[in-house]
Parts: structure tokens; C-alpha cells; sequence
């Protein structure tokens, strides 16, 4: 078979190439053409292929996505914004931390454990790539039904996939969500994060400048799976017609990425790296397109110098290939030795494949042919944009008018207890320990609160307690409802998470997971859902660092809910003080914090007793939101809660529950006046937390929320064996927490 090289494409301009089977479209194969002058090789091909997918390229959302620049608030915390491999936000101290999250949700539907293990992988070298050691990871997932068979395919094998990856890696996993409904049979969604931290003079950036300093790659040998990977697997709708991709999912190992990472972090302590960038999702082509662009020259890559597990892979493949724990390092070449010794300490493979030029081109060549001549910026950045049709679907009305408020509610206190107890017991409410048990939540002893809490916290420096603490939350019931609200909910219950925890909210990244852009009502809900978020991160002031945008969650004609995840980054000077959710001691005095209003659509209680989704989203106030994310880190600064738990996901009574298992202790509540119980208990309005107050600091604190304008309202006292709701009905805690821990287990039996 002739070698496709440049010479040899630009003599056979008539040449059948597969362009549809590579996910390309016909007017984009044309727009190759044109930017090369001729028809492009078969490595070029591919790598434009991969670059210009819907994953890697944003096509169908970059027009959306930037708003988060344009309506950016001012924040002088932000040190790397959008564009880089991860964000990164000054804590203090000297200190940075950067943090990401991503998406390996079509991977993990094909092979869950290595889908859900190299998502893992994947975010953590994002993380390492700007400089920082990874400290901790987080996991929201989503699955189907939970009674549904597939569901015990696809679930056990992601949080093994995820624990065994992170456990390995030695990094606590502190907090995500796990979600059940059936929107998501068949589309889960397995987002990964990861948080990283390092000195201010420590970022380091995907760049390669320089003629003459080499192009050095190295971690694991390069090998036939992950071909295409997540850059093809998420560009499109899963169809039951089409052949299995399960080659295309990576394998990973979470020893060598361990390796990896220590050697990393040393030679960025020796000073010896100019520019860097994982390999992740679009392989070889991604690394050498982006520093090369990213730089001030061009670069010239030798591809049959890439150590290869599989030695009959084509150099289509190599450039294609997703292989894991891989990194690409500018390297000058008065240091190349010495970066050499240092892998070679840590039996990492490393091998010089190119040098950085003083041209404009990305040249690669296979055994002295040049098989690829590409100006890098038209791979890595130039894709396509598209201005995809969007439109308000038909059926919005009629779901917003199906008003989840009108539901026959329980009749008697009986009722009331039952619907409590089937709302604590339902997949959504109930623990999720058989999931996080799995996982190491304390490894490395920094971890001050990771799940069921709401955030997981780190201390990054033992000296002087300085911490951070993070969350993640979104709700796809509320965001098929108004995507514009829904986003903002999602943050705002992020933000609320951090806020309740004690430490400051600073900053957000993203993901948004939405079905097909080639659906007018699918693009509809994300341009709805980023204009909300955007919206909601300048009134906040916590700018969106980076993130990442899953398209095509979807089986032929049903999409998923939209679903964007938000995770939110906060900062705690001293993680002694901290507020967990626990109810610890008795005596406490529980405070009702914010307005509680008759809000069920999209609620808990709605799905749970009567299955049904329509009707309005809790209203948004993110003023209220600021504030009461003030009050609680003003508390729990000064010492005047003793626990805090944002209201969200089934109401109060679902928090209450969730603080008297954690800390051991009942609690007798009394319905305020101007509620009924049921709403008091049920409802989902936002910007509510339930705090715990000593005695001795009531006063105190009542003072503060008064002089702020938050409505702090005294509905009980920690106290008993029993949740007590006075005048309506009892449940012992025993009960409780049968109901509460059973109901995982049971479904995954």
C-alpha cells in the first residue's frame, strides 16, 4: 500500500477519502481542502477529524459558550482563565489551586469501569498539566432508572471504574451526586473532576515556543485502543444500527499515571519544562496542534519514533490514538538530559519525537516522508462554528402549565409520616454509602469533609489551616422545566453548598450535558441554560473558569434532561472552623433560614409520590443567595453555628433527616406559623439552609441575620431519638435509617 504522503496527496487530488466515516461533514471536508490547497493526506485527515469533532472542537456551542468572557464579573482571584487545560484562582497565601470538570459520559455507557476510570485519569492530567498536584476528585454521576436492569450493568461498574482509578492514584474523592431517572437509560453521565494545587510561580502553560527546544513524549507506549475515543464517541447520537465502539474506549493504568504524575511534578521543580500538555481526548493530533499553535513557531514531529504497544498501528492511528497517561513536554535542549535521567528514575518512558521550528507549520513525518504540513491554529482552533437553529420547543407551554402545585397532597398525618418516609427511602433521597464507600475520602490526611456533606473540603497547607472546599449540583427535572433558571439553580445551590460548609465561593467551572445540537428544542435549552448561567456567575461574582460542553446524550429520538453540572470553588482561611451538617449535640437550636413558599415543580416529592415532572422551577433570587452565602460564612467563622445544611433535593425534611443520621441525634420541629406543614416539609424553594445554634450564641446570631434583612425563622430543637414534627406525626431515627441506608443496597442486590 503507497505511503499517503503531501507529495503524493497533492498528485492525486481525485482520491476517494472516507471523510463521512471520520464524522466529518461534506462542507467541512471541502473547508480542508481549501485551507490546504489540495486534498489532505490520510493523517491529516484524521487529525482534523478528531479536532473537529463536536468534543473537541465546540462547534455547535462556541458561539453560547461566549458569553462566559463577555459577561465575566471582575475577580481578582482569577489567575488562568478559559482556554487553558484548566482554570486557575489565587486562594492566598502564595498559593493557587486550579480546577476542572469533565465528561466520559458515551465511554462509560460502552465499557463502564475503563470509561469511568480514564475520565478520572483524564482530569487529573488536565490538572497536573498547569503545574499543580492534584489533591482531590469529585464525581457527578447520572444514571437511568434505578430499578432498571442496565442500571445495574452501567452503575457498579463506573464507581468501581472510578474508585479503583482514584483509589490507586491515592487521591480522595470528596463529594459529586449520584442521580437516578429515566431520561438517562442508556445516556449516563459520568462527569470527572479535579482539583489541583501549587505555587503562584508554578503555572505552567500549553505553549511551544522556541526553535530548537524538543518535542519530548512521554508515559505509557502508544496503542490501539482509544482510536477515535471520546473525540468520536460523544460527536454523536448512539444508535442501536451502528457497530459497537468498544474499541474506542481507553484503558487505563492507574499505577503509570501515578508514575507519571511524581515525575511530573519533579521535573516542573527543576525548572525544566518551556510548555506542556497531556494527551487526552484527540490523542497525538490534539498535543502537537495545540502547543504548536499555542506557541510563537511551528513544530516538526518524527511519528515513527513513538513507542508503541501495538507495532502494526498506521501513523492514522498513532495520531488518532487515545491511550492514556501521556504527556508532551517542550523541553530546551541544554535540559533534555537531565528530564531524560529523571524519567528514566521514575521508569517513565520518554522519547524525543520532534523539535519546535521557526516556521508557521506543524510537519510530521513517518520513517523520513512527510505525511502531514498543516498551518496548526486551522487544526486546533479554526474549526467550524455553527449558528445551529434553535427554538422554544411546542411542548413547553403545556409542561409548564402542568402545574406540579395542583397534586393531591396527604389528607392526614398519617399521609404526611408515609410520604416522608417514601421520599427518605426513594433512589434520589437515599444514602449513597454503598457508592462512596467504595471510594478513599481520606487519603493524604487533608480531607476536613467530603460526602454525604454539603461540599467536600481540603486543607492545602498544615501550618496555617488554609483550605478549600468545593461542590457540585444540577438539577435536569428543574432545567427541563426553564434551562434558563435551571442553570441558575444549579449554581445556586453550588455556591449555597460551599457557602454552608464555611468556606467563600471564588469561582465555577462547567458541565453541560444536553442532547443533540441538531435539535432545535435540545439547542434552545442550551443556549437558555448558558445565558442563565452566565448571568447568574456576574451577578454572583464567580466567574467561570473552564469546563466542558457533552452534545449527542442521546438514543435516536429521546434526549436526556439538560443537565449542567456546576461545580463551585470556595476558599476557608481556617479549616477548623468549618460547619459540617451533623446535628451533634442536644440542645442546638434549629433556624429556618430564608422564605419558604408553595414551590413543587420539578420537586422531590412530585417525582417520588406521584411521578409526575411540570410546572414552574423554585424562583430565583441569587441576591438572596449572596447574602445567605454571607451570613453562613460570617457564622461559621465567629463560632455561632454549630451545623448548617443547604435546603435542595426534598426540602426541609430531606436536610433534617440527612443532619439528626449524620450526628446521631432526633429533632422536634415546629410548623411556623403561616405554613402548613406539608409545605414547611416539602417544599423547594431556594436559598434556604437549616442551621443548628448553641444557646449561648442565639442572640448573637438572630442580630446579625436582622440587621442583614435574612428572614431567620426558630422551627425547633435538636432533641430525642425521633424526628418530631409537633402536632403532626413521629418517626424514630431507627426508622429512619432503615429506610434511609436500605434502599441502594436493595436495588443493586
Amino acid at each position: 500500500m503507497t505511503l499517503d504522503t503531501v507529495k503524493h496527496a497533492t498528485e492525486t487530488p481525485d482520491v476517494e477519502q472516507p471523510w463521512a466515516e471520520l464524522g466529518l461533514k461534506k462542507d467541512e471536508y471541502e473547508r480542508i481542502r481549501e485551507i490546504l490547497g489540495r486534498r489532505p493526506t490520510g493523517a491529516e485527515l484524521a487529525m482534523y477529524s478528531v479536532m473537529w469533532s463536536e468534543h473537541c472542537s465546540y462547534k455547535s456551542s462556541k458561539v453560547h459558550l461566549k458569553q462566559f468572557g463577555e459577561k465575566a464579573p471582575q475577580n481578582d482571584a482569577m489567575l488562568v482563565g478559559i482556554g487553558e487545560n484548566a482554570g486557575v484562582v489565587d486562594v492566598g497565601q502564595g498559593y493557587a489551586v486550579t480546577f476542572k470538570v469533565e465528561s466520559h459520559n458515551h465511554p462509560s455507557y460502552i465499557e463502564p469501569y475503563q470509561g469511568a476510570a480514564t475520565g478520572v485519569g483524564g482530569i487529573v492530567r488536565d490538572i497536573l498539566a498547569m503545574g499543580a498536584r492534584p489533591v482531590a476528585v469529585v464525581d457527578p454521576l447520572r444514571f437511568g432508572a434505578a430499578d432498571h436492569p442496565d442500571t445495574k450493568r452501567v452503575l457498579p461498574g463506573v464507581v468501581a471504574g472510578i474508585g479503583g482509578y482514584g483509589n490507586c492514584l491515592g487521591l480522595p474523592n470528596l463529594g459529586g451526586e449520584v442521580v437516578f431517572d429515566a431520561c438517562y437509560q442508556g445516556n449516563p453521565l459520568v462527569n470527572a473532576g479535579c482539583i489541583g494545587v501549587m505555587r503562584h510561580e508554578d503555572i505552567h502553560l500549553a505553549k511551544a515556543s522556541g526553535p530548537g527546544n524538543k518535542v519530548i513524549l512521554y508515559g505509557a507506549r502508544t496503542g490501539g485502543d482509544g482510536i477515535g475515543g471520546v473525540s468520536v464517541l460523544a460527536s454523536e447520537t448512539f444508535d442501536d444500527t451502528k457497530p459497537t465502539k468498544r474499541p474506542a474506549v481507553q484503558v487505563g493504568d492507574p499505577f503509570q499515571e501515578k508514575l507519571l504524575i511524581e515525575c511530573t511534578l519533579e521535573v516542573f521543580r527543576e525548572k525544566l519544562v518551556a510548555g506542556i500538555q497531556d494527551l487526552g481526548g484527540a490523542g497525538l493530533s490534539c498535543a502537537t496542534s495545540e502547543l504548536a499553535s499555542a506557541g510563537t513557531g511551528g513544530m516538526r514531529v518524527e511519528l515513527d519514533t513513538v513507542p508503541l504497544r501495538d507495532a502494526t498501528l498506521s501513523p492514522e492511528e498513532i495520531l488518532m490514538s487515545e491511550s492514556q497517561e501521556r504527556m508532551c513536554a517542550i523541553v530546551e535542549p541544554q535540559h533534555v538530559d537531565r528530564f531524560m535521567e529523571i524519567c528514566e528514575k521514575w521508569d517513565v518512558i520518554a522519547t524525543v519525537i520532534g523539535e519546535v521550528t521557526d516556521g508557521e507549520r506543524l510537519e510530521i513525518f513517518w520513517h523520513g516522508d512527510q505525511i502531514v504540513d498543516v498551518p496548526p491554529g486551522t487544526v486546533a482552533h479554526e474549526g467550524p462554528t455553527y449558528h445551529r437553529p434553535y427554538a422554544r420547543p411546542e411542548w413547553q407551554d403545556a409542561l409548564q402549565a402542568d402545574d406540579a402545585g395542583k397534586l393531591p397532597r396527604p389528607a392526614t398525618a398519617e399521609e404526611l409520616r408515609a410520604q416522608v418516609l417514601q421520599l427518605v427511602s426513594s433512589p434520589n433521597q437515599a444514602s449513597k454509602a454503598w457508592v462512596t464507600d467504595q471510594y478513599d475520602r481520606f487519603v493524604q490526611g487533608n480531607t476536613v469533609l467530603a460526602q454525604p456533606e454539603d461540599a467536600g473540603m481540603v486543607r492545602i497547607d498544615e501550618k496555617t489551616n488554609l483550605g478549600v472546599a468545593i461542590a457540585t449540583d444540577g438539577n435536569g427535572r428543574y432545567a427541563k422545566l426553564d434551562p434558563y433558571a435551571g442553570a441558575q439553580l444549579a449554581l445556586a445551590e453550588s455556591y449555597r453548598n460551599v457557602a454552608a460548609s464555611g468556606a467563600k465561593p471564588l469561582a465555577v467551572s462547567d458541565c453541560l450535558n444536553f442532547g443533540s445540537p441538531e435539535d432545535p428544542a435540545v439547542m434552545w435549552q442550551f443556549a437558555e441554560a448558558t445565558r442563565g448561567l452566565a448571568d447568574a456567575c456576574l451577578e454572583l461574582g464567580t466567574p467561570v473558569t473552564g469546563g466542558n460542553v457533552s452534545l449527542y446524550n442521546q438514543t435516536g429520538d429521546t434526549a436526556i434532561h439538560p443537565t449542567p453540572v456546576v461545580a463551585v470553588l470556595g476558599v476557608i482561611d481556617d479549616v477548623t472552623r468549618r460547619t459540617p451538617i451533623a446535628f451533634a449535640e442536644e440542645g442546638q437550636l434549629l433556624y429556618l433560614l430564608g422564605d419558604t413558599r408553595e414551590e413543587f415543580g420539578g420537586s422531590a416529592w412530585s417525582q417520588v409520590v406521584h411521578d409526575h415532572l411540570g410546572g414552574l422551577p423554585p424562583k430565583v433570587d441569587l441576591a438572596r443567595e449572596r447574602l445567605l452565602g454571607e451570613i453562613l460564612i460570617a457564622a461559621s467563622r465567629d463560632g455561632m453555628i454549630d451545623a448548617a445544611h443547604d435546603l435542595s433535593d426534598g426540602g426541609l425534611v430531606q436536610a433534617v433527616v440527612e443532619s439528626c443520621l449524620r450526628g446521631g441525634n432526633g429533632a422536634r420541629l415546629v410548623v411556623p406559623d403561616g405554613l402548613d406543614a406539608f409545605t414547611f416539609l416539602f417544599s423547594e424553594s431556594a436559598g434556604r439552609a437549616v442551621v443548628a445554634v448553641p444557646r449561648s450564641e442565639e442572640l448573637r446570631f438572630t442580630d446579625m441575620c436582622g440587621a442583614r434583612g435574612l428572614p431567620a425563622t426558630r422551627i425547633g430543637v435538636v432533641d430525642g431519638d425521633a424526628v418530631d414534627v409537633q402536632g403532626e406525626f413521629s418517626v424514630p431515627l431507627a426508622e429512619l435509617r432503615e429506610a434511609y441506608e436500605a434502599t441502594i443496597p436493595g436495588l443493586l442486590a
